[in-house]
């Protein structure tokens, strides 16, 4: 190996650990606010004398961060495509660690009133802001500094931040949970969690500053070839490319958030088992993403993503019946309820959320990706992501405490998304004909 492979193999490593723990960081902030949504802030920012209402305003502002994470991800798509990506991604982690520990700081609604929701609000749009702005920045870094064979397995990497995001925010609150007595934890041991942040925002931000800017778009800017309004290029150029990415993200979207959000509320609400209990099956699950889901990125590299995600989001659609059949029948066994969501959760989501970001980010051109895979992605969020807790709370009422709407729900989540894949992967092969490349899909 010689010094300008050594050279290029540390700078990958570098660039991979970069955007992963700055994932990490701004998942966990983003999560511990809907881990702590459905057994604090429905109790301390919303009371009220019925707990479905109060739980559902406290899912409404776990929403609103997916409401503005599209114009975080136009703000900084914007800006990551005309100025680069290290430097945007060092601004969206500011202001995530920032917010994040200022929600650990707000009053209750026993102290201030009114004041105390619309803080928490306003704390929350800029979370969703923030990471609108992450999530295509740390994508990028590792899909455009890959080599092409190997670009599903390297941006699959940042996506595994989602699972030690959500195993750290989960993790921290269950221990507190069970270190705390239930006075101790709602009267301030959750704030503990939200300061932890400022120690992680820390880290990632010295390991951030000591990156490159990637290849792709270094030759971008050296040739002058940036585009002026990049969301306009992505919409008036790629609309086909948007509706597809969108639909495919829906079961993405609405699967993890009804396991890995709404599951905390039902298991403890519905099911009557202990926070610690609920959190800590999310937490497994979480960890078991961890290994699943590079898996199925470099998968993805050998047998194509289209083909991966089309087959994932069958799978993941008709994993919640059985999720929630086993949740049911468990008569409170921990250890089912548990393997209830380490599999559905932990390995069949894993086969869509491995390849997606590797899908989407071939979707666009190098001088529109940065906003093309955002808008995707923190778009589609609002529907399939922010709603979801919401949905399945309504339905599981709606339904007397039986959660086969929520199952219906999702699979037909997942049928939408098995489509649009199946779309994606037919033009990418009429692409290949029309330029004499073969039929072989990646």
């Amino acid at each position: 190996m010689n010094a300008s492979t050594k050279t290029d193999a540390r700078q990958m490593r570098r660039v991979v650990v970069a955007s992963l723990i700055g994932a990490t960081i701004e998942w966990y902030d983003f999560f511990l606010y809907g881990v702590v949504a459905g057994i604090v802030f429905n109790k301390l920012y919303f009371p009220g004398g019925d707990p479905l209402v109060s739980t559902m305003l406290a899912y409404g502002t776990f929403a609103v961060g997916f409401l503005s994470r599209p114009l975080g991800g136009v703000i900084f798509g914007h800006f990551g495509d005309k100025l680069g990506r290290k430097s945007m991604l060092v601004m969206t982690l500011t202001i995530m660690g920032v917010a994040t520990m200022l929600i650990g700081l707000v009053p209750t609604y026993a102290q201030i009133g009114l004041w105390a929701p619309v803080l928490l609000l306003l704390l929350r749009v800029l979370q969703g802001i923030g990471l609108g702005g992450e999530w295509g920045g740390a994508v990028l870094m590792a899909f455009e500094y890959a080599p092409k064979e190997k670009r599903g397995y390297y941006a699959s990497i940042p996506q595994v931040g989602l699972a030690l995001g959500l195993c750290l925010a989960s993790g921290v609150v269950a221990v507190l949970s069970y270190a705390l007595t239930s006075a101790q934890f709602l009267a301030w041991g959750w704030r503990v969690a939200f300061f932890l942040s400022v120690g992680l925002v820390a880290i990632g931000m010295y390991i951030r500053l000591n990156v490159m800017e990637t290849p792709e778009f270094s030759k971008i800017k050296k040739a002058g070839t940036e585009i002026k309004i990049p969301i306009a290029e992505v919409l008036t150029k790629n609309p086909g490319n948007v509706l597809a990415g969108m639909g495919a993200r829906f079961i993405d979207g609405v699967f993890f958030n009804i396991f890995g959000v709404f599951s905390i509320a039902y298991l403890t609400q519905t099911l009557k088992l202990s926070q610690t209990e609920a959190l800590t099956g999310v937490m497994a699950a979480a960890f078991v993403m961890v290994f699943t889901i590079p898996f199925f990125g470099k998968l993805s590299d050998r047998i194509g993503r289209t083909r991966i995600y089309f087959w994932g989001s069958l799978a993941t659609g008709l994993s919640s019946f059985a999720g929630f059949w086993l949740m049911k029948a468990s008569g409170g066994n921990v250890m089912l309820v548990w393997l209830s969501i380490v599999i559905p959760l932990g390995v069949v989501y894993a086969s869509v959320y491995g390849p997606e970001a590797a899908l989407f980010s071939e979707l666009f051109d190098a001088r529109v990706r940065y906003t093309g895979i955002s808008f995707v992605y923190q778009f589609s969020g609002i529907f399939a992501s922010g709603l979801s807790p919401i949905i399945a709370t309504y339905l599981l009422q709606k339904n007397g405490g039986e959660p086969w709407m929520i199952c219906i729900y999702v699979l037909v989540a997942g049928l939408v998304s098995a489509l649009c894949a199946a779309w994606i992967g037919s033009r990418k092969r009429r692409r290949h004909v029309w330029h004499g490349a073969g039929v072989t899909e990646h």
